[in-house]
C-alpha cells in the first residue's frame, strides 16, 4: 500500500510541476491525485469506520483554510474594484530608479504582510506598468517584487498561504510570528535590494508613453472607505480570534458580512449596470476558484500521506540520516523554489506533531522563513513568481542569470540572522 501511495503522490506531484509543459491544469492533477490516495488508501484499510473519522477530520480541517482564503480574495478584489489601492500608489513620486525600487521593495514587503504575496504581487506589477515605460527595467522590478512580496508574507499569519496553514493548525500565533521572523525576512529582501541599487545606480525613470487614466465609477471618499475598511478587517482577524477564541475563517466571514453591508450603503443610489462591478457578488466571481480547488486538492492528498503514516516514515528517515532540524528545514525552503511551498508545508504539519514541537518552537518559525522565501529562488517556485512571469513574461532562464542568486544569497542571509536572533533571544 505505501509504495503505492508515495507512487501515485509523486507522479501528481510532478504533473503539477510540469503544469505548463504538459498543459494540465494544476488543479486537475491535484484533485485526481488526491481521489486516487483516498481510494488506495481506503480500500487497502478495510476499516471504513476509520477512514469516515479521518476524512471527517481532513474535511474539518482543509475546509477552515478556504473558507479563510475565500474571505480574504473576495475583500481584495472589493478593494482593487473600488481602486482603493490608488490610496498607496498615488504616494510614490520618484525620477530614480534606486529610489523607486527601495520605495517598491518596502510597500511590496509591508502590504503582502496584510494581504497576501500573490495578490500584492499582481498590484504592484500593475502599479509598475503605470510608472515605468521600458520593459527591460520593468522585468528588474517585477522580480524584486517577487522577492519582497514572499518575503513580507513569510513574517505574517496573513502573508502567505503558508503562514495561514500553519496559524490555523495551531504552529504559529500571529504576534510570535511577527518578532521571530521579521528581522530574517527584512534581510531576505536588504540583501537583494543593495545588490540591484549598484546596478540602477544613476538609472532615471522612463515613463510611459501614451498613458491613458482608466475611469473609475468610484469618489475618493469611497475609495479610502473600502481601503481602510477592508485592510482593516485583514489586519484584525488575529485579534478576533485573540479575544473570541474562534478560528480565523468566522472573523473574516465576519468582517466579509461588514464590508459587504458597507458596500450596499454606499452605493444605493446607482444605476444597476453601475453598481453592478463594484458589489462584493460582482467580487466573489473575481475570486480564482482555481486556486482554491489546487489547494483543496493538495490539503486532501496530503491528509493521505498522514493517515497512512508516510509522513511519519520520511519524519524518522530524516531524523536518522539528516538529523539537525536546521539543516532539514533549510532543504525545506530549497526544495520550494522547485515544488510549490503548500505541499511542503502541510507535509512538514503531517511530519511533525504539537506534542514534539510546540506553538511558536524554532522549527515552525523556520519553517514559515524557509518556505515563504525558498520560493522566489526560481521564478516558478511561487505563486508570487509565476503571476510575475505571466503578467511580465519573465523568461525562466533570465531570472535564473540574473536574479536567482541575489534571492540565493537574501534567502542565506535571513537564515543568519534568524539563528542569531534565536540564539541571543533563547
Amino acid at each position: 500500500m505505501l509504495a503505492a501511495i508515495v507512487t501515485i503522490f509523486v507522479i501528481a506531484y510532478a504533473a503539477i510541476a510540469l503544469e505548463h509543459p504538459i498543459k494540465v491544469n494544476k488543479s486537475a492533477s491535484a484533485l485526481v491525485g488526491a481521489g486516487l490516495l483516498w481510494t488506495v488508501y481506503a480500500l487497502s484499510s478495510g476499516d471504513y469506520a476509520l477512514i469516515d473519522q479521518q476524512l471527517e477530520a481532513s474535511v474539518s480541517s482543509t475546509a477552515q483554510i478556504v473558507f479563510f482564503l475565500i474571505g480574504a480574495m473576495t475583500i481584495v478584489e472589493v478593494i482593487d474594484a473600488h481602486n482603493g489601492f490608488e490610496v498607496i500608489t498615488s504616494l510614490i513620486r520618484t525620477r530614480k530608479q534606486v529610489t523607486l525600487m527601495w520605495l517598491i521593495g518596502f510597500v511590496t514587503f509591508f502590504l503582502s504582510a496584510v494581504l497576501d504575496n500573490l495578490t500584492t504581487t499582481i498590484v504592484m506589477i500593475s502599479l509598475m506598468r503605470k510608472l515605468l515605460g521600458d520593459p527591460s527595467d520593468r522585468l528588474f522590478f517585477a522580480a524584486m517584487i517577487v522577492i519582497a512580496a514572499n518575503a513580507g508574507g513569510a513574517w505574517s499569519a496573513i502573508g502567505d498561504v503558508t503562514t495561514t496553514m500553519l496559524w490555523i493548525g495551531g504552529r504559529i500565533t500571529p504576534l510570535a510570528i511577527v518578532k521571530g521572523v521579521f528581522l530574517a525576512s527584512l534581510v531576505n529582501l536588504v540583501v537583494p535590494l543593495l545588490v540591484m541599487s549598484s546596478l540602477l545606480k544613476g538609472r532615471e525613470i522612463i515613463p510611459p508613453s501614451g498613458q491613458e487614466r482608466e475611469l473609475s465609477q468610484t469618489n475618493a471618499f469611497q475609495r479610502n472607505l473600502t481601503f481602510y475598511l477592508g485592510l482593516g478587517i485583514l489586519v484584525l482577524v488575529p485579534a478576533f480570534k485573540t479575544i473570541t477564541h474562534l478560528p480565523p475563517f468566522m472573523g473574516i466571514l465576519f468582517g466579509l458580512g461588514i464590508l459587504w453591508m458597507v458596500g450596499e450603503l454606499i452605493h444605493w443610489d446607482k444605476e444597476e449596470d453601475v453598481k453592478k462591478p463594484l458589489t462584493l457578488v460582482h467580487a466573489l466571481a473575481r475570486i480564482d476558484m482555481s486556486l482554491i480547488v489546487f489547494f483543496i486538492g493538495i490539503l486532501f492528498a496530503v491528509a493521505a500521506l498522514e493517515h497512512a503514516r508516510v509522513l511519519e516514515i520520511l519524519a524518522k528517515w530524516l531524523d536518522t540520516n539528516v538529523g539537525r532540524q536546521d539543516v532539514i528545514v533549510v532543504m525545506l525552503g530549497l526544495l520550494s523554489a522547485v515544488v510549490d511551498n503548500v505541499p511542503l508545508v502541510a507535509a512538514s504539519m503531517g511530519m511533525y506533531g504539537l506534542s514534539q514541537y510546540p506553538a511558536d518552537s524554532f522549527v515552525w518559525e523556520f519553517v514559515a522563513y524557509c518556505a515563504g522565501t525558498g520560493g522566489s529562488i526560481l521564478i516558478i517556485g511561487s505563486a508570487s513568481g509565476v503571476a510575475a512571469m505571466g503578467l511580465e513574461k519573465i523568461h525562466f532562464f533570465w531570472y535564473v542569470r540574473r536574479i536567482s542568486g541575489l534571492a540565493l544569497l537574501g534567502y542565506f542571509g535571513g537564515i543568519a540572522a534568524y539563528i542569531v536572533q534565536y540564539r541571543l533571544l533563547h
